[in-house]
């Protein structure tokens, strides 16, 4: 077993709830000796940045977090051992993402050693590390990089470790992700009783008719790189559960999963559509929209440096072209895109992410580990 697996069972053995650091950081910094170190803690969540200057005019940062979700009851091992059994590494994080982190850790080490063995200049290489994505993720990446900018310490190019692999290591790399706007539309109408349906004002006809244009519609065809931006409503509801009272208030909620295509403006000015339609049914009907964008939508290019040896570097150690994607969630990725750091995320499988009895094979966090040294050896001849 790799020093990497090694160092993710001790990674696991800290119980690392969001914002907890628990130590964590120690342990990190003791494998990078030859790095300079920066703290930044705020609101409870620390934050790690380590760098090594290099030679060369770039620098490539790995980022991650080191905080986990709480791993809930029904586990079948103990969450926080970093159990090995039957080829697997068990544990909270164990995928997301303490993998990614043991396994840039040991990368970074490793090639530091040989390329100084071997007196070849090489970039500035740094890690980014937080312990509060998984919750708000206020005080997390997005304020070391604030930081970072004060002190022109920001990297050109960033690898986030997120475990983006759907079966086997090396299929799938994202390079940008969609935005989310999330939103609440009120329709404000006037209660009274069933049997006297002109003595009221009723929330749910006067939406009936533009329903249709809400729920499951596409504001935009997408391309290449990003699914179609599409309206998803997470909930509705009105009225008091009884049958004999018509509701005072409907309230919609959804969510949009934007492309570029699709902005915020974009939305405001569709719903204002729909608005003037539930007003035409019902003149006094009053609606109120609330709109916000908790993250806005990045790409990396495909053609760009980072994206083509990472690509290159994958195929070089798993064998297969990984597809090139922006699909999921969004993550700390999005902070790099107001800097314009070209960013990407790699890392394992997800298939037990967040859930119970979270584990990962011990050969794909090597394989993570051989595919880092790769990159590093690539990206370090390209600009040398």
């Amino acid at each position: 077993m790799k020093e990497c697996a090694s160092l993710l069972q001790k990674l696991i053995q800290y119980p690392t709830i969001t914002p907890k650091e628990c130590g964590i950081y120690e342990l990190i910094q003791s494998y990078l000796n030859d790095f300079e170190f920066i703290h930044i803690s705020d609101h409870g969540v620390q934050n790690l940045f380590a760098y090594k200057k290099g030679a060369l005019d770039k620098h490539f940062c790995f980022m991650g977090h080191i905080d986990v979700v709480p791993p809930g009851e029904g586990w079948s091992v103990e969450a926080f051992s970093g159990l090995i059994q039957d080829g697997y590494i068990y544990g909270r994080g164990a995928q997301d993402m303490k993998s990614g982190v043991s396994a840039f850790v040991c990368a970074l080490k490793d090639f530091l050693a040989q390329s100084k063995a071997q007196s070849l200049p090489l970039p500035t290489l740094s890690i980014l590390l937080t312990s509060d994505e998984e919750g708000a993720g206020i005080y997390g990446t997005r304020i070391v990089l604030e930081r970072l900018s004060e002190l022109c310490l920001l990297p050109d190019m960033a690898l986030v470790a997120e475990p983006t692999c759907v079966q086997n290591l090396g299929d799938m790399i994202k390079i940008g992700r969609r935005g989310s706007i999330n939103g609440v539309l009120k329709i404000l109408g006037k209660q009274g009783h069933v049997a006297y349906p002109q003595k009221c004002i009723n929330p749910t006809e006067a939406l009936g008719g533009v329903l249709g244009e809400i729920a499951g519609v596409k504001l935009d065809s997408g391309d290449e790189n990003f699914a179609p931006s599409k309206i998803v409503i997470t909930d509705m509801r009105g009225g008091m559960e009884v049958v004999n009272v018509t509701p005072n208030e409907l309230k919609i909620m959804f969510n949009i999963r934007n492309s570029p295509n699709t902005t915020l403006e974009n939305v405001e000015h569709y719903f204002a559509g729909v608005i003037d339609k539930i007003k035409r049914n019902e003149p006094k009907i009053v609606c109120e929209l609330t709109l916000n964008q908790s993250s806005k939508p990045f790409l990396t290019q495909r053609q760009s440096p980072l994206i083509q040896a990472l690509s290159q570097s994958i195929q070089n150690i798993c064998g297969t072209m990984p597809t090139l994607s922006t699909s999921g969630g969004t993550s700390d990725a999005r902070f790099c895109a107001g800097y314009n750091i070209a960013v990407a995320e790699f890392g394992v499988c997800n298939d037990r992410i967040h859930s119970i009895d979270e584990r990962v094979k011990i050969k794909e966090v090597e394989g993570l580990y051989e595919v880092f040294m790769e990159l590093l050896r690539q990206l370090s001849a390209k600009y040398r």
